[in-house]
């Protein structure tokens, strides 16, 4: 790209201005496949990417015995019901921990349509999860008492009060209140879905909740990596990088307690928006036995068991007329596995005539350009992409690289018009910084052994057979799927507008809240492309 004689902020704001003189308003994918773009990094934009201090008033326990806190809302399959979850009692950290007993609280929600009438009562299950390390001079970690209580026979696009607790101690909460998902239908959608990923709880984290909730979204979708409690030691030393700082920990270890400040950061918004996460390798979590994913398995409610599933790995949900499918990028997506063969019959069920889009997410991207984690998950692309093509996709999100890219529809690395968008969204603020090196720059290439994810393993990343990049690992310029790339921290909303149309809009943080970093009109064309 030639370079011109302003700033990269102006420069930002040709590149939409150029579209916008173009086309005369914000573009499609119907005007694609588009140019390669990148946006030169802004050198002196590197945000605040340090954590929050447990001394923060933000993720400090302010609630007292058994009252609750860490509240929060998620999604079942359909409109008519929500899991309500909260923690109660305290976390214990240190060489002698005793679990308290999750009998000892019940589990109840009172909610109703009027905030002075909770008519309604709903009673659910708890848990306690433990964190063990079998070294000498590490600290286990017990959680305090994890509830979810399944809400049923709710209406569509209605606002439910609501108070969480046990009413026999007394030990119940404020009142709070959610929305309900508008009924399934072709005509029928949220307002607008927030998509962020790898958020961690930096001050970057709160710019970019702090932006996203000023678009008042309907529903939150986070693709992986929450907490990042796992860049920390057991007693709470931390590092931007774990393996570079702590070589000679005898496992990799975590401190537990980010998790507990993480949901008390995050309960004026998701305790009346509803959140629907997937897994993403920082919830890996390590620990004795070779137990992992506990605390991520552990702390939110899923819809799995309505899904169908039977993992917290992979499930579904409709919000509206948009089917999604939360994929797991850290479990077997073998054809032969599970995961495959529930993803067969998902897809079976599903009524395009009344959720015409279907929306796809898992952690780690198939078509990022980005160096780091460049391939990394190729052999679930191998194993899955042409499932998800035939049943036509329309959107791909993911995060996994911590920056932001758009590509032009795309399948098996080849533009194709019936191809999915793929969103690579890992940009939420965490303290590892962000993604800025692209493996098609000289010198940049990985090499191919190093590539495949350390989880797990297997190799697909071979060299490309066809195209401009045939017989080479890596393009030498910015490949032709990928539309817009750009390394910044930010969020994005998804305003689907009907059957056919779908807004979406990256917002980076260091813009105006009104301001888009990057938008674009996803159009469906389900008679050029039937599934």
């Amino acid at each position: 790209m030639a370079m011109f004689p302003v700033s990269v902020i102006s420069l930002h704001l040709l590149l939409i201005l150029s579209f916008a003189f173009v086309h005369g308003e914000i573009p499609t994918t119907l005007d694609g496949p588009f140019r390669p773009v990148t946006v030169p990094l802004d050198s002196t934009f590197r945000g605040h990417a340090v954590d929050l201090p447990d001394t923060d008033p933000r993720v400090q326990r302010t609630v007292k015995g058994f009252e609750p806190e860490q509240i929060s809302v998620s999604l079942s399959t359909t409109h008519d019901s929500v899991w309500i979850s909260w923690i109660t009692g305290e976390f214990q950290i240190g060489d002698k921990i005793k679990p308290l007993d999750p009998e000892s609280v019940t589990s109840i929600v009172h909610y109703g349509k009027l905030r002075l009438q909770l008519t309604h009562q709903a009673t659910g299950y708890s848990l306690v999860y433990n964190q063990l390390y079998p070294f000498e001079g590490l600290q286990n970690y017990t959680s305090g008492i994890i509830h979810h209580v399944h809400l049923t026979g709710l209406e569509p696009d209605t606002l439910y009060y609501y108070q969480c607790g046990d009413p026999s101690i007394p030990a119940m909460s404020d009142p709070h209140y959610f929305k309900t998902m508008p009924v399934s239908g072709p005509r029928s959608y949220p307002n607008r879905i927030a998509i962020v990923g790898d958020l961690g709880l930096t001050y970057n984290t709160t710019s970019t909740v702090d932006h996203l909730t000023s678009n008042q979204p309907d529903l939150v979708v986070l693709v992986g990596d929450a907490t990042y409690a796992n860049l920390y030691l057991t007693n709470g030393t931390g590092a931007d990088c774990y393996s570079c700082s702590f070589s000679k920990s005898p496992i990799h270890e975590t401190y537990q307690p980010r998790w507990d400040y993480w949901g008390r950061y995050m309960q004026p918004l998701v305790s009346r928006v509803p959140i629907m996460v997937v897994e993403g390798n920082h919830e890996i979590e390590l620990q004795a036995e070779n137990q992992t994913f506990v605390a991520y398995s552990s702390r939110f409610a899923f819809p799995s068991e309505e899904s169908g599933s039977s993992s917290t790995f992979y499930y579904s949900f409709n919000a509206g007329g948009v089917h999604f499918i939360m994929l797991g990028a850290y479990i077997s997506y073998y054809k032969s596995g599970d995961q495959y063969k529930w993803l067969e019959k998902d897809l079976a069920k599903m009524d395009r005539k009344v959720t015409p889009w279907l929306v796809a997410t898992w952690h780690a991207p198939w078509y990022s350009t980005y160096k780091p984690h460049y391939r990394e998950v190729e052999c679930m692309r191998v194993e899955m992409e042409d499932l998800l093509y035939k049943s036509g996709v329309d959107i791909v999100f993911s995060g996994h690289v911590h920056a932001y890219e758009r590509s032009n529809r795309v399948y098996n690395y080849t533009l194709d018009p019936c191809g999915p968008v793929h969103i690579t969204i890992g940009d939420g603020g965490n303290r590892e910084k962000m993604a800025i090196t692209h493996a098609d720059e000289p010198g940049n290439c990985p090499e191919p052994s190093s590539t495949p994810d350390d989880y797990m393993g297997g190799f697909c990343a071979f060299n490309f057979t066809s195209g401009p990049a045939a017989g080479k690992f890596c393009w030498d310029r910015q490949p032709d799927y990928s539309a817009y790339r750009e390394s910044s921290f930010g969020h994005g909303i998804l305003e689907v507008k009907n059957e056919t149309h779908a807004l979406w809009t990256w917002h980076r943080n260091q813009d105006l809240y009104s301001s888009p970093g990057d938008q674009i009109y996803i159009v469906r064309q389900p008679d050029r492309c039937p599934v």
